[in-house]
């Protein structure tokens, strides 16, 4: 038997590829491997939405040369977005001629084959689709957590936002059939999770491929009708496909959590209309008011973009407003990155460095001071945890995130891994809560 290791990059739809990746090579007789040494496989799934996710695989592999010249029988492979850019192939043979497979988005399940091939003839391999196939389903799957799972419900995207890559590199959007999706979380809860995180490049567009009349409102109604399970997380939300009706739908569904994920990425219609989006500042505002109208105190989380090509100083504090005016739980902030292939990456006013990390660094400030502010208000109040394990920052406690996201540190029993807990908040900070246990 040999063994394998898998480094995953980026969002949780690539997460939830490397279960995938880990369910296909044991399925095939591989053995996760204790450390990434002793492999005898190891497995890049990469991300290219920014410059940074492909410079850390760069680096990676780096390392990993030196690697493989101690061990020359190692397999190095690496896939996933950053590979089925058109080029990157060439491109990586050229950086790192001691990779020995690269494959892309669209034919992750193919790579048990692939590697056999690597292996037969004894030589470097690429195969790399062009264009996405149907969705393959009854894939098998290592999951890494416990009473949390993730489940894919649609690939790809149609929105071609001007500065992302992401319908170039997972292709068009095809929604699974509910069904599948349905068995999917049925035979997880019997196997004990509680929580599931359904996932989308856009969830909100579920089912405009398929010819039922199925749409994500009404997904959402039949996954809240499993018995056993007790909470459903989405993401990624499009503003523009969040309809009134999804919300009522989700208001009135017991087991959907408080908290949605609704990319805003800029606060100037300039700026929005520029990425291609969609929508105006005045809709998303009136999107967020109806959402904490239907759902009270529903957490609202969101991404922003700074320094978009040609973005002034003006447009940059119509971001700062909209911060203000909606009051965040939580943002990833990011400074544009060009993507080769995008339209913004070809647009001109390309702001300089110095300018984008100034304003990032004035957009995050605004935002940890609301974020801290929101989460001193929870302070003293009892709420439900679900308990994920032993914290990363202090392994002594035990973390869980509530029903609206927050992540919450405590010291409790390690019995309580997996369940359900009333913890008290007792101190706030600006990215989590401590408390204990409630009595």
């Amino acid at each position: 038997m040999k063994s394998y290791w898998i480094k995953v990059y980026g969002c949780q739809m690539n997460e939830r590829d490397g279960e995938i990746i880990a369910g296909l090579l044991e399925e095939a007789g591989y053995y996760k491997a204790p450390a990434m040494e002793e492999a005898d496989v190891i497995v890049l799934h990469t991300c290219c939405v920014r410059e940074k996710a492909e410079n850390k695989v760069y680096g990676r592999l780096g390392q990993l040369a030196r690697l493989k010249s101690k061990k020359p029988d190692l397999v190095i492979a690496v896939g996933g977005c950053m590979t089925q850019q058109p080029g990157a192939a060439e491109k990586m043979r050229e950086k790192a001629p001691h990779v020995d497979l690269i494959y892309g988005t669209h034919n992750l399940h193919e790579l048990p084959q692939l590697l056999k091939k690597v292996e037969e003839e004894r030589r470097p391999v690429a195969v790399i689709w062009e264009k996405e196939g149907p969705v393959v389903e009854g894939l098998p799957l290592r999951r890494a957590h416990g009473a949390k799972a993730l489940v894919t419900i649609s690939y790809g995207c149609n929105n071609f936002c001007t500065y992302c890559i992401v319908p170039y590199v997972r292709g068009r959007e095809r929604s699974r059939r509910p069904e599948d999706i349905i068995e999917e979380i049925k035979a997880l809860v019997a196997d004990g999770v509680l929580e599931v995180m359904l996932l989308g490049q856009n969830v909100n567009s579920y089912g405009k491929d398929l010819e039922d009349g199925v749409d994500f409102g009404n997904l959402l109604e039949r996954v809240n009708a499993i018995p056993g399970l007790q909470r459903i997380r989405y993401m990624t939300s499009h503003p523009r496909d969040f309809t009134l009706k999804l919300v009522e739908t989700i208001s009135r569904l017991d087991k959907v959590c408080e908290h949605v994920h609704l990319p805003v990425q800029a606060g100037s219609n300039r700026v929005l209309e520029l990425m291609n989006r969609g929508y105006t500042r005045e809709y998303y505002l009136e999107l967020v008011k109806t959402l904490r109208q239907y759902i009270p105190g529903i957490s609202i989380t969101t991404d922003l973009i700074v320094g978009f090509p040609g973005e002034t100083e003006d447009d940059f504090q119509d971001t700062l407003d909209l911060v203000e005016q909606v009051q965040f739980d939580n943002a990833f902030t990011f400074m544009f990155s060009p993507r080769k292939g995008t339209v913004a990456a070809t647009l001109p006013g390309q702001l300089p460095l110095e300018v984008k990390k100034e304003r990032l660094y004035r957009l995050m400030e605004v935002q940890n001071r609301i974020s801290r502010v929101k989460n001193e208000a929870l302070v003293g109040q009892e709420l439900e945890v679900l308990v994920e394990g032993p914290s990363e920052t202090d392994p002594e406690k035990l973390s869980g995130r509530t029903r609206t996201n927050k992540l919450v540190i405590f010291p409790g029993p390690e019995d309580l891994v997996g369940k359900l807990v009333k913890v008290k908040i007792t101190q706030a900070q600006t990215f989590l809560l401590k408390g204990e246990v409630a009595s």
